[in-house]
């Protein structure tokens, strides 16, 4: 960990858990925050968080007054609503551990024994039993009680996924209705002293709309209450993304870098810039982006007449953490140890872990069992981006129940992933069966002969409505909704093939932390040679629908260069000496076989 301040970046552990998902992440914080373990909750789906907020309302003895769909700022509300609940229930949990005796096996010591070896508060729990005297060591207990934090409930906001709102009259509502706008709203207003995580691009009018609320600014003592995480895919972005919330005096408490494909849910590849190389470049850079940021932000300070906490300020830098793929210790280490991470996101392993996430008996079963080509990128999303999916899922087999009917696409209930125009003065949703008709008809009046129509209406008909689906399995998990219901859809990275089972909550932490024997075989391949490996996958079906002379194919090529350099600084590192549990001699075979690949896929189409 790096001697960044308590308040710009908290987390008692080397790890948090991603969003994953509407659902899968959507109660996380009540599962696992107590015991100081960070994790994120998306708030796409309003809808879905007031069903869930109903049952723990219902489960923790809560007050509950339904917020209506008809309620003018419903999303916000709706959001706000559900936070206040998990922050309610997570700090009385949290409390209540607090408040049991230390040394009697119970969860505050589990609380304890979950902790990294390196935590200070680890080493003075451990350094408590040697101590003989009854009054210095129950006040030794007392101020290590005192110090005990709880994980963090984190908020991410897809930042893209943003459309704009119709009043009842199907007129255009102002900007703050927009589905981030309100979403940030629901968060900002909340109590919660916590992150935003913005994820899947920059959308300068939500970024602009965050210096609306005070809580993202320092207070007299120089904390940031509500702090600002940026999942970014490399360097510039961060650089960019940085300086435009700097202008406005926001800080950006934390840069988490994610693979471009080696993750769970949408995949946003780079033009083949590989994870090593993106690590190298920050660790390199990384005091750029605090003396780039800094004298902004204190510039925007003095511009609107407010003390900026020197000696605050001066101290704080951005955390960087990375995730995408990690499976081992060893991999771990190598992040935190040569390319200077504060810390890791794991995400799909935590699906296997019923404590930390929520899912359906039957997705779990699915994972369990799920091999390596069970797990592919997929077309599924409306988005248009590329999917991280599982063979067989509910989704899958309910959006292909529906083709076979001859009655594809969804009634689109929800809309949050409405995007298109190419038939409907309003945006409508690609997974719907108003659009697929559509497209459909078009399709089927072209000249392309009967081959490609098929084609052509088979990659239509594969889109579903993930707005509903990704949260099904959690509602059925919760009792919400039957198990027959189905649909579920779930989003792994392609990780959990080498997770078989179900996991207790201590046993993935110490897997984690390397302090058991490994949950994953020797012959794992290595997080980088994973990455390299579906980079390959993903130029040769690019490359086989694109036309050898055109621009899409030089852009190929660069890709195909960029990627090549990566594969230099692949064998630059397993030239090093693995960590415990690392697979590094499975880097320099990978390497050895995609530049063979390469060279094949790029023959055939010189």
């Amino acid at each position: 960990m790096t001697d960044t301040p308590l308040y710009m970046y908290q987390n008692q552990h080397q790890f948090h858990i991603p969003v994953m998902g509407t659902g899968h992440s959507i109660d996380s914080p009540i599962r696992v925050a107590h015991l100081g373990i960070n994790s994120v909750i998306s708030v796409v789906d309003d809808l879905l968080l007031e069903k869930i907020r109903k049952h723990y309302c219902n489960e923790f003895n809560l007050h509950y007054k339904n917020i209506p769909r008809s309620s003018l700022d419903g999303r916000a509300e709706r959001v706000n609503a559900y936070l206040e609940t998990v922050q309610q229930i997570v700090s009385e949990k949290f409390e209540s551990v607090k408040n049991l005796p230390l040394f009697e096996n119970n969860i505050k010591d589990q609380y304890f024994s979950l902790l990294p070896e390196s935590n200070p508060l680890k080493e003075a729990y451990h350094a408590i039993l040697s101590i003989t005297d009854n009054k210095s060591r129950q006040s030794a207990e007392q101020k290590l009680t005192d110090q005990m934090t709880p994980g963090l409930i984190e908020v991410n906001i897809m930042a893209k996924v943003d459309s704009l709102k119709l009043d009842k009259d199907d007129n255009p509502m102002s900007p703050e209705y927009s589905d981030a706008s309100a979403a940030l709203r629901g968060f900002a207003e909340s109590t919660l002293d916590s992150a935003l995580v913005l994820s899947a691009g920059f959308n300068p009018r939500l970024y602009s709309y965050i210096a609306d609320f005070k809580d993202f600014y320092r207070d007299q003592t120089g904390k940031i209450k509500k702090k600002i995480v940026l999942k970014v895919s490399d360097f510039r972005s961060a650089l960019i993304q940085g300086k435009f919330l700097a202008k406005k005096g926001l800080e950006v408490a934390e840069f988490r870098i994610e693979s471009g494909l080696n993750c769970g849910g949408h995949a946003f590849a780079s033009d083949g810039f590989l994870l090593p190389v993106l690590l190298q470049e920050f660790r390199e850079k990384r005091e750029q982006l605090a003396d780039t940021f800094r004298p902004m932000v204190k510039s925007f300070y003095e511009s609107q007449g407010w003390d900026y906490p020197v000696e605050a300020g001066e101290g704080s830098a951005p955390a960087i953490t990375v995730q995408g793929g990690i499976g081992t210790h060893g991999e771990l280490t190598r992040l935190i140890e040569d390319f200077g991470m504060d810390s890791t996101g794991w995400g799909s392993p935590f699906l296997l872990v019923p404590e930390a996430t929520c899912v359906d008996v039957t997705t779990s079963i699915l994972l369990e069992n799920a091999e390596e080509e069970d797990l592919y990128l997929s077309n599924v999303s409306p988005l248009g981006v590329p999917f991280n999916n599982i063979r067989g899922s509910g989704s899958e087999l309910h959006t292909r129940e529906l083709a076979d009917k001859g009655k594809p696409g969804s009634k689109c209930p929800k809309g949050y992933l409405v995007s298109n125009t190419e038939f409907t003065e309003n945006p409508i949703c690609t997974a719907s069966a108003q659009y697929q008709l559509l497209k459909i008809n078009q399709i089927e009046e072209s000249d392309a002969d009967r081959e490609e129509k098929e084609k052509h209406k088979n990659r239509v008909m594969e889109k579903t409505c993930l707005c509903t689906n990704l949260g099904t399995g959690s509602l059925i998990r919760l009792g919400i909704q039957k198990p027959s219901y189905g649909r579920q859809a779930i989003c792994p990275g392609p990780n959990i093939a080498w997770f078989n089972r179900s996991y207790k909550l201590e046993e993935m932490v110490d897997h984690i932390y390397g302090r058991a024997e490994s949950l994953v075989p020797e012959h794992r391949p290595h997080m980088f040679a994973k990455e390299l490996v579906m980079y390959v996958d993903y130029i040769k079906e690019l490359a086989d629908q694109t036309d050898p002379d055109s621009p899409e194919m030089r852009k190929l090529g660069k890709m195909r260069n960029n990627l090549l350099k990566g594969m230099d600084v692949c064998l630059e590192i397993a030239d090093h000496n693995p960590y415990p549990g690392e697979n590094l001699a499975s880097l320099e075979e990978t390497v050895h076989n995609q530049r063979v690949r390469l060279d094949e896929i790029f023959a055939v189409v010189a």
